[in-house]
C-alpha cells in the first residue's frame, strides 16, 4: 500500500512539472468568419510592452491537429519552455494549431502507400489555414515590441512542408527557418534561397515521408547557390524532431540569425 501511495506521488508530481511548462502557452483564437485558427503563445519572462522581441513560428505535425488547442504543443513546445532556455533566448514563441483533415501546405497526399505520394500545389494559393498563420503573423509582427529582423519559422512533417510553402509565400519575412522531416516544391526555392538561412533536418529510415522530399528541396537549395544546413540522422525514421530538439546548437543557431546580418552577407 505505502509503494502504491508513492507511486501514485511520483506520478502526481511529474504530471505538475509537466503543465508548469505548458501553463506558460496562453490560449488565444483568431477568427476570421466561419473559420477559426487557435493558437498558443508564450511571452518572454518579464515581457515588457516597450520591449523588442523575436517571434518564432512553429507549425506541427498532421498527428497533432484539432481543436482542442492542447495538442500541437506537445512536440516542439518544451524546448522552448525550459528556465534555460527562456533566459538565453526570450522570444514570443507561437504555436498555431491546424483544424483536423486540413494542411498547412497546399498538398495533394495519398496514403494509399508508404511513405506518402505528395503533389505540392502552391500555384492555387494558400489553404486556409495558412492564410490565416499569416494574417496571425503579420498582426504580431505588426506590433511594436516585435523585433522584425528576428523573425523565424520551424514546424515538423506537415509542419515541415508549411514551413517550406511559407518561405516561398513570404520570402523577405524571416531570418531563417528549420523545416524537419517535411518537403516542398523544388521550384519554389529561388525566391528566398539567398536571404534565408535553413537548417533541414530528416531521418534516413523515414517511412512516413521520404528523406527524399528533404534531399530534393537541399539539391534545388544548393542548385540557386544557397548554402544550407542539412542534418540526415542515419538512425531516424518519422520523429528525427527527437534528436533535432537535442542537438544542443539548434537554438543557437536560429537565434544567432537577423535579416540585417543575412542582407550584409548576400550584397
Amino acid at each position: 500500500m505505502k509503494l502504491q501511495f508513492t507511486l501514485s506521488f511520483i506520478m502526481f508530481a511529474c504530471t505538475l512539472v509537466s503543465a508548469q511548462w505548458q501553463t506558460k502557452y496562453k490560449a488565444e483564437m483568431l477568427i476570421d468568419g466561419i473559420d477559426t485558427l487557435r493558437y498558443r503563445v508564450m511571452y518572454p519572462k518579464n515581457f515588457k510592452e516597450d520591449g523588442n522581441y523575436p517571434v518564432v513560428l512553429f507549425l506541427h505535425g498532421a498527428g497533432e491537429r484539432g481543436n482542442d488547442n492542447e495538442k500541437q504543443l506537445l512536440h516542439g513546445a518544451k524546448l522552448f519552455a525550459t528556465d534555460d532556455h527562456l533566459e538565453r533566448f526570450p522570444a514570443i514563441v507561437i504555436f498555431p494549431q491546424c483544424p483536423k483533415d486540413k494542411y498547412w501546405a497546399n498538398v495533394d497526399v495519398d496514403r494509399g502507400s508508404y511513405p506518402i505520394q505528395l503533389d505540392f500545389t502552391y500555384t492555387e494559393g494558400p489553404t486556409k489555414p495558412m492564410q490565416m498563420v499569416m494574417d496571425l503573423l503579420e498582426a504580431t509582427i505588426a506590433e511594436p515590441y516585435t523585433k522584425d529582423s528576428q523573425i523565424y519559422v520551424m514546424g515538423l512533417s506537415m509542419g515541415g512542408m508549411g514551413t517550406f510553402e511559407l518561405l516561398s509565400r513570404k520570402p523577405d519575412t524571416f531570418a531563417a527557418a528549420i523545416p524537419i522531416c517535411g518537403g516542398g516544391d523544388p521550384e519554389s526555392v529561388s525566391v528566398y534561397a539567398k536571404n534565408t538561412p535553413l537548417w533541414v533536418f530528416h531521418g534516413a529510415q523515414d517511412n512516413v515521408v521520404h528523406p527524399l522530399q528533404s534531399v530534393e528541396m537541399v539539391s534545388a537549395l544548393l542548385k540557386v547557390g544557397a548554402h544550407p544546413k542539412f542534418t540526415l540522422y542515419d538512425f531516424a525514421n518519422h520523429n528525427s524532431w527527437d534528436p533535432a530538439f537535442a542537438e544542443p546548437d539548434i537554438l543557437p543557431w536560429l537565434f544567432s540569425h537577423s535579416k540585417e546580418a543575412t542582407q550584409k552577407v548576400a550584397d
